[in-house]
């Protein structure tokens, strides 16, 4: 019998590491665990098809102690690339967050992100709480939300 999927982390392309930052380490609260820049031969130019033309560099960020590299921010410059717009987005990341109208403020006031008013969510298990849904400047889909005591 399998053993149960123990899941790493999400990925996602960004055409400037520090702005990246700015939104998940600053405002969202991740942490940074490492920055590295990658070698040619990294899996990550078959996987996303990049172009060996591109400099990769890479972070992964802790959501706390006990959520280690759990997201991974792939800077690819050095070439022309453009995440194509799809509609109706075909992923998103998800995060719980405490203070969600304080972080949706500061998220307004970020360049090139695009934030939605907060709404009412009403899980399947009959609590309540907050959503809210945040494009970052590169496109991702990032959907907040926290739980009403």
């Amino acid at each position: 019998m399998p053993s149960s999927p123990r899941f790493q982390r999400s990925a996602l392309l960004v055409a400037d590491l520090d702005r990246s930052l700015r939104l998940y380490r600053d405002v969202l609260g991740f942490e940074v665990a490492f920055v590295k820049d990658s070698d040619a031969a990294s899996y990550s130019y078959s996987a996303f098809d990049i172009p060996k033309a591109a400099k990769i560099r890479f972070a992964t960020l802790n959501a706390g102690p006990a959520q280690p590299r759990v997201l991974g921010l792939i800077e690819v410059t050095g070439v022309d690339w453009q995440r194509p717009v799809i509609s109706p987005h075909t992923s998103a990341v998800v995060i719980e967050i405490e203070h969600l109208e304080a972080v949706a403020g500061r998220l307004r006031e970020l360049p090139g992100v695009r934030v939605l008013p907060v709404g009412h969510l009403a899980t399947h298990d009959g609590r309540h709480g907050q959503e809210l849904a945040v494009w970052d400047a590169d496109g991702h889909l990032v959907v907040l939300y926290r739980i009403d005591p």
